[in-house]
């Protein structure tokens, strides 16, 4: 057995409160059997809209997540709005292309060692329908386009450039998705499915006249909708589809996702809703089909209590727990706090959805990536829902266990005592995130919560937010016990 005692290195009672720890004991077998554990959730990241991934601030945030991550591809919004000058029209109406900004957003992320999850979206206002400005800052136009014809012939010109200026060996790695979320504001259709087919139906094949090899997906949906309806209209239709994709958040409401009034929690809506998906593309016309999940995060909200705390460690780690083995690939929006979908940042910490808040300061999520990185190749099943054992190439063991309670309810601490079996292990090494670890909250709130912050108190907190060195550790009779306060996500590598 192991024993998973969670104790607290920080006791965050609710007023009034005797909480008790709690203990936990886990056996730890490395020689059992295992299975691949390839790490889906971090090889895509969200983003700002595209015109951000310009800013010297976004490239360094781009840059300190790639050193840490596995991270592949970046998927944002608004390619084709008008502050990228994509698309004109002469006064003839003749369409006007200009790829100038699209080169340099491209080539960009290429610099840094990431490729685009390119996101086709929105409308060029010139080739709106009717203008429908969706309520985010930045205005993007949301309407159907005036002339399919000239939407066709914008895809064909986007992507051939592309496919010209970076070579089809390259492009072929990339991924295409049809839209952001059309069954909610960002799609103008009316009615939105029917609507969001011809859009999906018509770029579909215009990306792929350019070049069969190109992959091509949708529906993009929030709330894990459409999919099963997705792939049925596609096999139908004889329509191009290379993987399915769909976004949920924690905070999702049962009602929206699944048509029932059930009380989901927080920690256990993503992978429900993963699971759904999942099960409908197995029952499908096309049960091989890739299921790429391409935004998910704790909330969909800016709150702080969440995407801001440590709060984030034991979330992501149950939810990569969860998750395993229903998903290719999901995409945590977002990497960085550069982002205005709500306007110019006003505070350093407003419930931001990046992992780096203003300036590039580490939040506790960006430590929590940096610790689950370390994560084997393989998995080893372990009985207990708040720990993931793992393997890596080189034999050794490498163990993540944490102590989740809901936001603002923080809970008793916990002990975990994990007992290895059949294996020589004499060390460990211990990486812990937790309120009083990697995460730069106590240190902001003595300087008075600023709003602005200077270069000095930047670095300080940059200083505050660095993970502690891994502690060695001496297993004794084959036993390592940890104490996790509420929040606590620890990291252990024995060999």
């Amino acid at each position: 057995m192991l024993r998973m005692i969670l104790g607290s290195l920080l006791l965050l009672a609710l007023p009034g409160s005797a909480l008790a720890q709690a203990a936990e004991t886990i056996i730890v077998d490395g020689s059992a059997p295992a299975r691949p554990f390839p790490h889906f959730w971090e090889q895509m990241f969200g983003s700002g809209r595209a015109i951000l991934s310009l800013r010297e601030g976004y490239r360094q945030d781009l840059q300190a997540v790639k050193q840490i991550t596995g991270f592949q591809y970046v998927r944002f919004h608004a390619i084709f709005h008008d502050e990228v000058g994509v698309y004109d029209e002469d006064k003839q109406g003749q369409p006007v292309f200009n790829f100038s900004y699209v080169d340099q957003i491209y080539d960009g992320l290429l610099a840094n060692g990431v490729k685009p999850f390119v996101e086709l979206s929105f409308m060029p206002n010139k080739l709106a329908a009717t203008p429908i400005l969706q309520s985010f800052w930045y205005k993007p136009d949301v309407a159907p386009p005036k002339d399919w014809a000239k939407w066709d012939n914008l895809i064909t010109q986007f992507v051939s450039h592309l496919v010209e200026r970076y070579g089809i060996d390259e492009v072929s790695q990339w991924y295409f998705e049809v839209w952001n979320e059309p069954n909610l504001d960002f799609w103008g259709g009316d009615p939105r499915q029917a609507t969001y087919w011809d859009l999906y139906d018509h770029t579909a094949r215009a990306v792929k006249a350019v070049n069969p090899h190109l992959r091509i997906g949708g529906p993009t949906t929030a709330q894990a909708a459409w999919a099963d309806a997705f792939i049925q209209h596609c096999a139908a239709n004889h329509v191009p589809v290379d993987y399915v994709s769909t976004h949920v958040y924690g905070n999702d409401q049962a009602k929206d996702v699944f048509g029932t009034d059930e009380n989901i929690p927080r920690d256990k809506m993503v992978c429900r809703a993963v699971r759904k998906v999942h099960d409908q593309i197995a029952a499908s016309a096309m049960p091989s089909l890739p299921l790429i999940w391409s935004e998910f995060n704790a909330s969909y909200f800016n709150e702080p209590a969440v995407t801001d705390t440590s709060y984030m460690g034991p979330w992501l780690a149950d939810t990569i727990r969860q998750c395993d083995g229903l998903v290719d690939m999901m995409s945590y929006w977002t990497f960085s706090d550069v982002f205005e979908e709500q306007g110019v940042v006003k505070t350093p910490f407003y419930g931001g959805f990046g992992l780096l808040a203003e300036g590039g300061i580490p939040k506790p999520a960006f430590n929590a990536f940096e610790l689950l990185h370390h994560l084997g190749e393989q998995r080893i099943a372990v009985s207990s829902d708040s720990a993931l054992l793992t393997r890596k190439k080189d034999g050794s063991l490498v163990i993540a266990v944490w102590n989740y309670a809901p936001p603002e309810q923080a809970g008793a601490a916990k002990t975990v005592t994990l007992h290895f079996q059949r294996g020589r292990y004499k060390r460990a090494l211990v990486s812990t995130v937790d309120p009083d670890h990697g995460d730069v909250h106590p240190i902001y709130e003595k300087m008075g919560s600023p709003r602005y912050l200077s270069q000095a108190q930047i670095r300080q907190l940059k200083q505050a937010a660095e993970i502690p060195p891994a502690a060695k550790r001496n297993l004794k009779g084959g036993e390592l016990t940890l104490t996790l306060p509420s929040y606590g996500l620890a990291v252990v590598e024995v060999k």
